[in-house]
């Protein structure tokens, strides 16, 4: 089982030791550390970790909270491989997916997000959504004039971001975890500026409109 888990600790010398030591003790296998955040003697870092099915999540926040002024965020799964960079991948199918490059770009993002679904939505409704995304789905109206985390009815997390050029909005949600962190929107606002830069894309996604 792959997880991620967001841990708040102490910016000091020994503090990730400690929380990698306390995360093998609980069997967890750790393949990747992410630093969100750091000042004013704190910092936030996401962990990528195989840890057996058979051990609740309940015994690793036991563990990492045993440790001196350490607090678990949230744990939850993920599909992101620790060690790669999906983004780049992502963004190199999309240059040759013609009329499906929004529909690879929404189908992409709960993976490189760790997140449960996304959609895009015009003003007539939703154009298109991840197979995760819940039935009746609405899209929040209006859309922020910039990539923004927000919480949907339901305790739902989300980064809601305008896609202007194509008249369309774009939402991000997960129903597990920590709300998004500033990190994550700054990382998909950059992916969308690349995505809407693309030469095809406002073609590809006008030829999918019309069907």
């Amino acid at each position: 089982m792959l997880l991620r888990v967001r841990v708040a600790l102490p910016d000091r010398p020994g503090s990730l030791a400690q929380v990698t030591k306390a995360l093998g003790t609980a069997g967890a296998d750790i393949t990747q550390v992410t630093v969100l955040d750091r000042g004013a003697g704190s910092a936030v870092d996401d962990i990528t970790v195989f840890c057996p099915e058979s051990t609740p999540r309940e015994v690793l926040v036991k563990s990492l909270e045993s440790v001196d002024d350490v607090r678990v965020e949230g744990i939850w799964t993920t599909r992101e491989t620790a060690g790669t960079y999906p983004e780049l991948e992502i963004l190199k199918y999309i240059t040759t997916a013609g009329d499906r490059a929004l529909t690879t770009l929404v189908d992409s993002l709960p993976v490189l997000f760790s997140a449960d679904w996304a959609a895009t939505a015009a003003d007539h409704g939703v154009v298109y959504a991840s197979w995760r995304a819940p039935q009746g789905l609405t899209v929040p109206s209006p859309a922020p004039p910039r990539p923004a985390a927000l919480t949907l009815d339901g305790g739902v997390h989300a980064i809601h971001a305008p896609l202007p050029p194509l008249a369309l909005t774009l939402l991000l949600a997960r129903s597990e975890g920590p709300a998004f962190h500033r990190i994550e929107v700054h990382r998909l606002t950059r992916i969308l500026e690349i995505f809407l830069s693309l030469p095809a894309t406002e073609r590809g996604v006008a030829c999918r409109l019309r069907k």
